[in-house]
């Protein structure tokens, strides 16, 4: 049962991660806001979540991970009844900023309660189900958001995203007061606030000009935040370096680069998840404003890719041991293919249909079912048990983070590619060739996270169960 109740608010928060990204054409029309909205509201929420996970899950450890779980889990119901209540584009951004930060108290506790609940032999199974929940949740989140801005429930539309969270968030605090252990560390180490704040500035100023480029265009001062943001991450790893030899614990140890498997695997899960989030934002706004399709059609042609997803990831978790590193790279170069397919299914600017849109996407919820259910596991295999925590917390921040930069970078060429090519209003085949542009990247990034799997130590992928 406490399983259940942290995979279930672990869900939750995934979802809502990815479930603006079928409601954003209809935040953006209500709302009066331009394309930078619709990234900011994606990229604002996972860059909060990934600034506080790791600082998060200290607190945990240090004050008691139940009781940081269900005090972020009421947070993220507060957060998310104020994002429903947005009336401006600049308090919605705010507020799913405030959302990810809850989520940073709430995520990181889920892995302190699996360690807490189960044996060691057992815990394996809790990651694969993590890891499962993880992939389900960023397929579910599209189909659930065209479901509810389609349904239109009391009038609220859209704002039915957030306020769905509500009565979810009740049950799990409900059901997790009963059932969820208390557990804490015996570390006594200060918080890495500074070590925090570092990480969060510098890759805020990496992406904000990026993401501003339609509005600000590249100006020098744009020029000047992406050097303070590269400066800011410099001081970052080199504070961290020397809280790390003075005994401390920082927010990244860069120790932990020096454990080959761990640097490969960090390496390209990053390329695998940065890859995400912006495909399916960008399918969602060719698929509405490009073919016409609602809210509601536009989650059901990407229904087929949880469908695949769930059929292989079963499949993936059995086989991790034997042939985690294999699966892996099956389902790296699998997604990559499905982009191509779906590239070739696109090319003509015309709609090409549920069916043809459907097979693509199948293949790659294939891909994904082999590969995300067990990455976690295989990219930590070769981590020492001391340090388990510690690199846990920091692929996860680097993923989230990933997907900022993700969505930033490639949205950004998405929305510039639609309004580039014409000065009128932009046309249905211009969406269809900004998403050409996308799926060409995401393919490459899917090879090259492949063929950096490649480089995974066998040994250690095929120990990721123990």
């Amino acid at each position: 049962m406490a399983l259940l109740v942290v995979l279930f608010s672990s869900f939750m928060d995934l979802v809502d991660a990815t479930i603006v990204t079928v409601a954003a054409p209809a935040i953006a029309r209500d709302l009066g806001a331009g394309d930078a909205l619709i990234q900011w509201t994606i990229a604002s929420y996972t860059l909060a979540l990934g600034a506080g996970l790791i600082t998060g899950g200290r607190l945990g450890d240090q004050f008691g991970r139940k009781r940081l779980f269900m005090i972020g889990l009421v947070g993220f119901m507060v957060t998310s009844a104020l994002c429903a209540l947005a009336v401006t584009p600049g308090m919605l951004i705010g507020m799913r900023a405030a959302q990810g930060l809850t989520a940073g108290i709430m995520v990181p506790q889920v892995f302190g309660v699996i360690r807490a609940s189960f044996a060691p032999a057992e815990r394996a199974k809790a990651f694969g189900a993590y890891g499962a929940v993880q992939g389900l949740a960023s397929v579910a989140g599209p189909l659930l958001g065209g479901l509810l801005v389609e349904a239109d429930l009391f009038g609220l539309g859209w704002r039915t995203i957030f306020w769905i969270n509500v009565p979810i968030s009740i049950l799990a605090l409900v059901v997790g007061a009963r059932v969820l252990p208390e557990s804490r560390s015996a570390s006594t180490a200060r918080l890495d606030l500074v070590g925090a704040l570092l990480a969060a500035s510098g890759i805020l100023l990496l992406l904000l000009p990026i993401i501003q480029t339609e509005t600000w265009g590249w100006t020098a001062a744009s020029y000047a935040l992406l050097a303070a943001g590269i400066i800011l991450l410099t001081i970052f790893l080199a504070y961290e370096r020397s809280l790390a030899g003075r005994g401390g614990e920082p927010v990244f140890d860069p120790a932990l680069l020096r454990i080959r498997a761990f640097a490969i695997g960090l390496s390209a899960s990053v390329l695998f998840f940065g890859g995400i989030g912006s495909f399916f934002l960008t399918l969602s706004v060719y698929l509405q404003l490009g073919t016409g399709r609602t809210a509601w059609e536009t989650g059901l042609v990407i229904l087929p890719y949880a469908l695949g997803s769930i059929l292989t990831s079963g499949l993936g978790v059995a086989l991790a041991a034997k042939a985690g590193r294999a699966l892996l790279i099956t389902g790296s170069l699998t997604i990559a293919a499905s982009q191509l397919v779906l590239l070739a299914v696109i090319r003509d600017g015309s709609d090409p249909g549920f069916w043809l849109l459907a097979l693509s996407l199948f293949i790659g919820g294939l891909g994904l079912g082999l590969a995300a259910p067990i990455l976690v596991n295989v990219v930590l295999a070769g981590i020492p048990g001391r340090n388990a925590g510690a690199a846990g917390g920091v692929l996860s921040t680097v993923n989230q983070i990933g997907g900022s930069i993700g969505i930033a970078v490639l949205g950004t060429t998405f929305f510039a590619a639609v309004t580039g090519s014409t000065t009128d209003a932009p046309r249905p085949a211009d969406y269809g060739h900004a998403l050409s542009i996308v799926l060409v990247v995401t393919a490459v990034l899917y090879l090259v996270a492949g063929l950096v799997m490649l480089a995974l130590p066998k040994a250690a992928a095929e120990h990721a169960d123990q």
